[in-house]
C-alpha cells in the first residue's frame, strides 16, 4: 500500500514511524522546506531510498502518483481541511492530524465528499488507542459505571513563548486557535467519546494570561451538558510551570469511578466499581509506558486505517468524530465571545469568526 506524508514538521516523525511499522510503502514526502524532508529521512535512515519522491507541492504529488493509496496530512492546522479535500478528490484515503478543520462547513464538506467518493478519512485522535483509555472504554461498554453522573478532562501542559514564535500560525484564530483547539483536542475527543458525544449546551470562558504574542487562549474552561442530563468539566491550558504536568480524564457513574492520568492519559489512577471482577486489582495500578505526550497510539491507528481501506469499512476514528470534537471547541469559543451559553448543534461556525476577540 503506497503512502505519502504531507508535512514534515513537529508531529511528522510519529506518523512516519507508524507507517513504517505497518509496512507501508513510503512513496513520497512533501514539505515546503526541503531541509525538513532531509531531516526526517535522516532520522529514519531513509537517505538512500531512491523510491521515495520529494515534493514541495502536494497537488503536484497527487497528480504524479496516481496509484497512491493513503496520505497523512500533518501540516499547520489551518491547512488540514483543504489538503484533505484535495486528497479525497484524487481518490486517496486520508489520515488527517487534529484538528481536522477549523470550520464546520469544511468539516461537513469533508464528510460529504469522502462518502460520495468512497474514500475513508481518519481523524488522528490516536489517544483513543491508549491501553488505559481502552480499559475505561471497555468498562463503559460493559455497563460497569451504571448511570453516568458527570465527567471531566484536564490538559495541564506548558508551552513557552518560544514555542509560539517558531511558527506564525500558532495561536492565530484563522490558522490554529488556542490551547483548546491545539493541545487539548485529544482530551476533549476522549471526553466526548466516553460521554456519548451528544453535547447539547456549552458555557465557556477563555483567557490569555502568559502569551500576549498570540491571538487566542492559553487557558480555556467550559461546562458541558449532554443529551441524557450528564455534565462535564473541561480545563485546558499551556500555562503550567515549568513543564507538562498531566492529561487527566475522569468518569463518574452510579456504580463506578475511574480516572486516567499521566502524560497522555496513559495511566490508571482510580478504578472502583460496585461489581468487582478478576483483574481489577492489576488494572487499578496499570500504566502504559510512554516518553511522549503523543502517547503510543499512532501505530494502532495506522493499523486500523489500513484495515479499513482493505475491508472497505469506516475507520475506528472517522471524519464524524473529527467534526464532533471541533464543534464542541468552536461552541466554547462562541460562548466565550458572546458571554452566553451556546446550544448544539452549532451550525456553521469557524475559528476565523473569533478574529478581533482578545481573551
Amino acid at each position: 500500500m503506497k503512502f505519502a506524508l504531507i508535512g514534515c514538521g513537529r508531529i511528522a516523525a510519529s506518523h512516519l514511524k507508524a507507517a513504517l511499522e505497518n509496512q507501508l510503502e513510503i512513496a513520497a514526502l512533501c514539505d515546503l522546506d526541503p531541509q525538513a524532508i532531509r531531516n526526517l529521512r535522516r532520522e529514519f535512515g531513509l537517505e538512500g531510498e531512491q523510491g521515495i519522491r520529494e515534493y514541495a507541492d502536494y497537488r503536484q504529488m497527487l497528480r504524479e502518483i496516481p496509484d497512491l493509496d493513503l496520505a497523512a496530512v500533518t501540516t499547520a492546522s489551518g491547512l488540514h481541511a483543504q489538503m484533505t479535500l484535495d486528497c479525497i478528490d484524487a481518490g486517496v484515503h486520508v489520515i488527517v492530524e487534529k484538528p481536522m478543520t477549523l470550520d464546520l462547513a469544511q468539516a461537513d464538506e469533508i464528510i460529504r465528499r469522502s462518502e460520495e467518493a468512497g474514500v475513508w478519512v481518519c481523524a488522528c485522535h490516536q489517544n483513543r488507542f491508549n491501553l488505559a483509555v481502552q480499559k475505561m472504554r471497555a468498562a463503559l461498554e460493559e455497563g460497569r459505571f451504571g448511570k453516568l453522573s458527570h465527567g471531566s478532562v484536564q490538559v495541564l501542559w506548558h508551552r513557552s513563548q518560544e514555542y509560539y514564535r517558531q511558527a506564525d500560525w500558532r495561536g492565530s484564530w484563522a490558522k490554529d486557535g488556542g490551547c483548546l483547539m491545539n493541545q487539548c483536542l485529544h482530551g476533549i475527543d476522549l471526553l466526548l467519546w466516553m460521554m456519548g458525544g451528544r453535547a447539547v449546551e456549552v458555557c465557556g470562558m477563555l483567557a490569555n494570561r502568559f502569551h500576549p504574542e498570540i491571538e487566542a487562549e492559553d487557558l480555556g474552561m467550559a461546562l458541558v451538558r449532554f443529551e441524557g442530563g450528564e455534565t462535564a468539566l473541561i480545563e485546558g491550558t499551556t500555562n503550567v510551570y515549568p513543564e507538562n504536568l498531566e492529561e487527566r480524564l475522569s468518569l463518574f457513574g452510579q456504580a463506578g469511578t475511574a480516572r486516567l492520568g499521566g502524560k497522555s492519559a496513559n495511566k490508571i489512577k482510580e478504578w472502583q466499581f460496585a461489581d468487582p471482577r478478576p483483574g481489577d486489582e492489576e488494572t487499578r495500578f496499570f500504566e502504559e509506558e510512554t516518553d511522549s505526550v503523543y502517547g503510543n497510539g499512532h501505530q494502532a491507528l495506522y493499523a486500523d486505517m489500513i484495515g479499513a481501506i482493505r475491508e472497505n469499512r469506516p475507520p475506528y476514528v472517522d471524519a464524524r468524530a473529527g467534526r464532533a470534537a471541533v464543534e464542541l471547541i468552536l461552541a466554547i469559543y462562541k460562548s466565550a465571545r458572546t458571554g452566553r451559553p451556546v446550544s448544539l448543534p452549532l451550525g456553521d461556525f469557524s475559528a476565523k469568526e473569533m478574529e478581533g476577540f482578545r481573551p
